[in-house]
Parts: structure tokens; C-alpha cells; sequence
């Protein structure tokens, strides 16, 4: 069955996978991409993680990574866009790499740079507590101004005011960087997002926002619609927007990007696609299957799974092995594929009452509540996010659905016009997420969904990494919306998310 593997063994790297092998042009075990390394980006690297093997696929030609402007130390900071987003965490950043990055240079990298890889630039540096929202949970600091401000630089005047309840690392209340401070700021916390499988985060799937009731932003050059998909709380419209945001704030660049520069990496990460290509209990995911990062490659992107193909529906060749296939497989492989089938069915069939969540039930809404599946908002076939824009409050910051978080800030939003659909005139938030863009009360503590793949490589998950694993995440949704899950159903959505 991988004879055809077996014999590239000597030619290429591989991994075993429960006595499968997954080839790749590049095999590392969890090795660590430094601004500057020069070293080329091949078309097929694959890396080991909790579950198996992730790998991430470069379309086109290969990269020279020496002085290409994604992968060099460009801001005084000395980082790099890959510092935040490396090929080994599906180019994203685990926990444990980070953790581990620590221990290697004594937190010296910089990853760790005071601006936002410390829980604030005026703490001693020197100190890991310095740094525990990213060495515990993965969060690197978010600074908002505050109020917020449109594209064209004016301020918006919000309809709500913002008071720090609770600030434990001293950002949001002092002189230098808080709300007020000379330059009035917010400090959030969030992940680092993948940057990776971006032609489906671009892709506009209506010509008008269904949440909202309104059509899409247009694009200011192309005048074209705009997808809404990027960054957490949608700041930016564009990838090329996106590119100088973080280079101003987490690389500290004192220039602009170049158009040059803006170039080669947007045709870099347009060309990168990331997800999960083998599994430690199931073997290739492209074996009866057609998982891996490859369909991400293939496919077109948009597609609502409702009406193209399922979403999922990748794996529905697991739901009925043939007999013959079935004496092929060890029992261990078996029962996961058929529980990663399962899974899928779960996300799509299985319907709760979804309520009280801005963006779903509110403000034009579908009624609340209104009964569907995951599949409601993770729609995009391939990839899991929402064709619309996918902006969504689940209440991960929110009080009271928001797990207990006493090493986060905590802000108390009082609406100035009409109380919040679901919360009432004032709210306790975390992170008030897309209303720092907006400067709406309705959307405080939206954020906007995020891609489902290469989820193994890249735990904690949501965007404040309140899930330190899979159970946690699934554990979440089933508390938040009292769906009732039995536990074969959590163990078969697990297995399905560590397989996309």
C-alpha cells in the first residue's frame, strides 16, 4: 500500500505514521525559522506534531528565502514576519514553540521583543513574568487606539464608553500606553493567526453581508467587494493593508513597507496552503480520502458547503470502507477514520439553539435563538470560515459566557444609545474585538472566525487562547449552547479537527 513511499526513502525525508509513511521534500522536527536564515522554502515541507504530521505546500516555484522581505529581520525589533509565523505550527505559532523558543535563547529571540511579546513594554523584560501571557497562553499584546479611527485616519466617535475594570500588567492604566496616556490606547491579548490558505479568507462568496443586512465593503482601488475575513477584528480590508499594519506594530518598522516588498509577500503567503496530512491513528489523510493540504491547493474557494461540496464532505469516503479496504487497515486506523466520517456528520447535522451571539441572532439576525449546526458559520467548503464576513460574538470574551480569565484585562462597556441586543446597556469584556474598529456597542466582542485547518499544529485556539487543546474547544460550544454532546460525538469532532 506505500510501497511507492517505502522506495523514496532514500532520496527524500519521511515520518512514520503507525508504519505508513507521509513523503516530503523536507522533514523537521519542530525546527525554528529565524529572520535571515537564507534557507530555501521548498514546495512540500512536513512536520510532526501532537497528532501526526502537518504539512504546508508552496505552489509554483520554490523560494530564496535570503532578503525576501516575509522571511528578513526588516524592523529594529530584529524580526521577521516568520518569527509570528512559522511553517513547523501550520504558519502559525504553537504554544509549545513558543515555550520552547524561551528555554533555547533565554528569551532572547525576538519573539519576545517588548512591544508586544512582553504583557507590557514598560514591565522588566528580563523577567519570564514578564512574558506569561505568551509563554502560558500564546497571547501576544494587541494596541488599539483608542477611540477608534476610521481608514482615512479620523477619529470615530463611539457610541459607548470604555472603563478598565481590572488591568494586571498595567498598560491599559498607565502613563505611556493607556487609555490615558498621550497617545490613548487599548491593549488587547490575542494569537497570532495562520497565515496560510489565503485565497479562501479573500474569497467573497455573497455580494452583500447577511449579519449586517448591508452590501460589502467595496475595495478603494479595485472596487471590489471586500470579503471581510482578515485579521480578528476585521482593522484592515486588504492583504496589502494587513502587511503594513504588521509591520508598523510587530515589527517596528519606521518605514513603510515598498511596493516591492509588498509584492513578494503577497505572491509568498498567496501561495502557501497549510493543513493536516497524516494522523498517528489514522494513517494518510489522502489515503480513501481526499484530506491534506493539496484539495486546499485545488480548490475553489467561496464555495457555501450548503450548496457546493459539503463542508467536510472530503472525508465522506470514510463513512462507508469496503470490506476489501478494511482488511488493509489495522483496527486502530479503521476506527479513527471512521470516527473522523462521524465527526463531520456531527458538525453538519447535529442542530442546537444558537443564542444571544451578535452576528448570528443580531442585529438583523436570524432570529434568536435560531436552531442550526456548526455548520451555520464555518460554511466555506475546504476551510471552515464563513463565506460572509465573520465577524461573530460566541462569548469567549463576553461575561457571562467567557471562561474565567484573571491574567486578562477587563473592560466595562456602558452603551451610550441603545442597550446591546443580548447583554443589555452594560457589558464586561475582555476584548471588545470588532467594536474596536467600529466603535459600535452591538459589536463588542465579535472576532472574526478563523480558519479551521492545520488546527493540530497550532493549539491554543480562539483568539484570547482560552482552549488549551481540541476537548477544551469543543467542550466550549458544548457549555455555551448547551448542545448535549455524548462523549463518542466529542471524541469523533476531536479526531475531525485533527485531521483538517
Amino acid at each position: 500500500m506505500f510501497a511507492k513511499y517505502l522506495r523514496a526513502l532514500s532520496l527524500f525525508g519521511a515520518v512514520t505514521v503507525l508504519g505508513s509513511v507521509v513523503l516530503a521534500e523536507e522533514v523537521s522536527h519542530g525546527r525554528w525559522w529565524s529572520p535571515g536564515d537564507g534557507e530555501r522554502f521548498q514546495n512540500s515541507q512536513s512536520y510532526p506534531n501532537e497528532f501526526g504530521v502537518s504539512t504546508v505546500l508552496l505552489a509554483g516555484e520554490t523560494l530564496d528565502t535570503e532578503k525576501h522581505p516575509f522571511f528578513a529581520p526588516l524592523g529594529k525589533n530584529q524580526r521577521g514576519c516568520v518569527t509570528c509565523h512559522q511553517p513547523t505550527d501550520g504558519m502559525s505559532l504553537a504554544l509549545s514553540t513558543i515555550q520552547k523558543r524561551w528555554q533555547d535563547t533565554q528569551g532572547k529571540d525576538p519573539l519576545f521583543a517588548a512591544i508586544d511579546g512582553s504583557n507590557c513594554p514598560t514591565l522588566p523584560q528580563q523577567k519570564s513574568e514578564s512574558h506569561s501571557l505568551l509563554l502560558e497562553h500564546g497571547l501576544f499584546r494587541i494596541q488599539r487606539p483608542w477611540p477608534p479611527k476610521s481608514r482615512n485616519g479620523k477619529p470615530v466617535i463611539p457610541d459607548f464608553n470604555l472603563e478598565v475594570v481590572r488591568d494586571p500588567w498595567g498598560c491599559n492604566t498607565g502613563s505611556e500606553f493607556g487609555l490615558h496616556s498621550n497617545n490613548p490606547s487599548v491593549s488587547v491579548y490575542r494569537r497570532p493567526r495562520m497565515v496560510a490558505n489565503l485565497k479562501y479568507l479573500t474569497a467573497v462568496g455573497f455580494a452583500y453581508d447577511p449579519k449586517q443586512g448591508m452590501p460589502l465593503a467595496l475595495d478603494a482601488n479595485s472596487k471590489q467587494p471586500l470579503s471581510g475575513n482578515l485579521m480578528a477584528d476585521n482593522r484592515v480590508d486588504t492583504l496589502a493593508e494587513q502587511m503594513q499594519d504588521a509591520a508598523a506594530t510587530h515589527l517596528e518598522l519606521t518605514q513603510a513597507l515598498t511596493q516591492q516588498q509588498r509584492v513578494e509577500i503577497e505572491d509568498f503567503i498567496s501561495r502557501v496552503y497549510a493543513a493536516q496530512s497524516a494522523s498517528h491513528q489514522g494513517g494518510l489523510l489522502s489515503d480513501g480520502a481526499v484530506g491534506g493540504p493539496e484539495l486546499l491547493r485545488d480548490s475553489t474557494p467561496g464555495q457555501l458547503g450548503s450548496i457546493g461540496r459539503a463542508v467536510w464532505g472530503e472525508f465522506a469516503q470514510w463513512e462507508n470502507i469496503s470490506e476489501q479496504e478494511k482488511s488493509k487497515l489495522s483496527q486502530e486506523q479503521l476506527a479513527f477514520r471512521q470516527s473522523v466520517a462521524r465527526g463531520a456528520r456531527v458538525f453538519r447535522e447535529k442542530t442546537f439553539l444558537i443564542t444571544d451571539s451578535a452576528g448570528i441572532n443580531s442585529p438583523v439576525g436570524f432570529g434568536n435563538p435560531v436552531r442550526n449546526s456548526c455548520v451555520f458559520c464555518h460554511n466555506m467548503s475546504q476551510i471552515g470560515v464563513d463565506v460572509a464576513p465573520g465577524q461573530v460574538d460566541l462569548g469567549t470574551n463576553n461575561m457571562p459566557f467567557a471562561d474565567p480569565a484573571p491574567h486578562l484585562p477587563l473592560f466595562k462597556i456602558t452603551c451610550l444609545k441603545e442597550p446591546h441586543p443580548h447583554y443589555g446597556p452594560v457589558i464586561y469584556s475582555h476584548d471588545p474585538g470588532f467594536a474596536l474598529t467600529t466603535g459600535r456597542c452591538a459589536d463588542v466582542g465579535k472576532i472574526t472566525l478563523q480558519s479551521m485547518r492545520s488546527l493540530a499544529a497550532r493549539a491554543p485556539y480562539f483568539a484570547n487562547g482560552s482552549a488549551k487543546n481540541l476537548a477544551e474547544l469543543v467542550d466550549y460550544y458544548d457549555r455555551r449552547y448547551n448542545i448535549g454532546y455524548s462523549e463518542q460525538e466529542k471524541q469523533d469532532l476531536i479526531n475531525l479537527m485533527s485531521a483538517l
